[in-house]
């Protein structure tokens, strides 16, 4: 935020303009959003001002940020100039939160929603943005008690980046689904992979599949139309699960579950940056890039909510009806001759079972609500990972 706040709607899209036709390609950054716990009852704890106090001079200090409630932390890679770079930085930063909450005397957790603890019980933290947000959108806002993981990855071009962004919206439901590590919010088994997805998704304005735009311009100008009709007074407030960023020049893809362990958290990662590469690559070459309609990429969406990875997924060009991870297994063969040439293939992986999977087999085994928890929190999937 900072800066930005003080320029206007005007100014915001000229500088980004000028940075998005200025960048170079494929830098790219992870942002992983973190639940504080009680170490006793595993319940969200709203302890973030004394987590940032004590990340004071510390390196973590500038990576640190809060994320709507006092229960939340957000750790950020910062900019980095290859994916090797930046999955190195993902396991350092996660080992620098759980030091300062070890120091602290919390708990870490990483899902997309918590199993039980009320929402509220959470309180919003005290700055200008979230104030704002809490003003504006209330209970949207307060019921939002989610974690995710959102990459950044720079694409040089302002229509560039649009085309991306444009493209990367047929992927999301295979990245959520990948992703997906919500099954359980409230005390209850959702029957959903995802609930962070349900609760955030459907409920903010500006969110889930965004429409294609023709390119920069258009793009530009219904941001305009967004502040000048009073709609936004910041461009953070476009919540969609792909955006060209307005303060960075990249691509963010923001439709993720929070994942518990670190190899599935990189994994899940360098297939985001990869399609954005792989997408940036095929507008290069002229190779054809469909960009679906909202209603038809839906579908898919609400199926990778429902069913995560055991589902299956439509192919949007074709109608085939196929399971979701051979859908994700035809993107990393899509993907892989960019993600070799960056450096990303080594990541990318499916695994036998997901998160959300993995939880939801224990349940099915008789494990309750707070043993699986546990389980992510202080087994095998630690924040800090393997």
């Amino acid at each position: 935020m900072g800066e930005e706040q003080k320029l206007s709607a005007d100014q915001q899209l000229a500088l980004a303009f000028e940075q998005l036709e200025n960048a170079r390609d494929f830098t790219t950054a992870v942002e992983e959003e973190f639940a504080l716990l009680d170490p006793d009852t595993l319940g969200l704890d709203n302890r973030f001002e004394e987590l940032q106090a004590l990340a004071a001079g510390r390196e973590v200090e500038s990576h640190l940020v809060g994320e709507l409630i006092a229960s939340e932390a957000e750790v950020r890679t910062g900019r980095c100039e290859t994916f090797a770079e930046a999955a190195a930085k993902m396991s350092e930063r996660r080992e620098q939160l759980t030091a300062l909450a070890d120091e602290l005397g919390v708990l870490l957790g990483a899902s997309g929603a918590h199993p039980w603890s009320p929402w509220q019980a959470q309180r919003i933290i005290d700055t200008p943005h979230y104030r704002r947000n809490d003003e504006l959108l209330r209970y949207v806002v307060w019921r939002n008690n989610t974690f995710g993981q959102h990459v950044h990855v720079a694409v040089r071009g302002a229509d560039r980046a649009v085309w991306v962004a444009n493209a990367m919206r047929n992927f999301l439901p295979e990245l959520l689904a990948l992703s997906a590590s919500s099954p359980f919010v409230e005390d209850v088994n959702s029957g959903l992979h995802s609930a962070r997805t349900q609760i955030f998704t459907r409920t903010f304005p500006r969110c889930g599949v965004p429409d294609a735009f023709s390119d920069w311009h258009e793009y530009e100008e219904f941001v305009r139309f967004l502040y000048h009709t009073g709609s936004v007074e910041e461009h953070t407030q476009l919540w969609w699960s792909v955006r060209v960023h307005l303060a960075f020049p990249t691509v963010e893809v923001r439709i993720a579950d929070a994942q518990p362990d670190l190899g599935e958290a990189r994994s899940l990662a360098a297939l985001a940056f990869s399609l954005v590469a792989r997408c940036a690559r095929a507008i290069d070459e002229n190779e054809p890039l469909v960009w679906h309609p909202h209603r038809m990429i839906e579908e898919n969406l609400w199926r990778a909510i429902r069913w995560g990875l055991s589902g299956e997924m439509i192919n949007l060009k074709t109608g085939e009806v196929r399971s979701t991870r051979a859908a994700v297994e035809e993107l990393i063969e899509w993907v892989m001759p960019v993600a070799e040439e960056l450096g990303a293939a080594s990541y990318l992986a499916v695994p036998e079972q997901n998160s959300a999977e993995r939880q939801i087999a224990r349940f099915d085994a008789g494990a309750s609500l707070q043993e699986i928890y546990a389980e992510l929190v202080r087994g095998k999937e630690r924040v800090g990972g393997r």
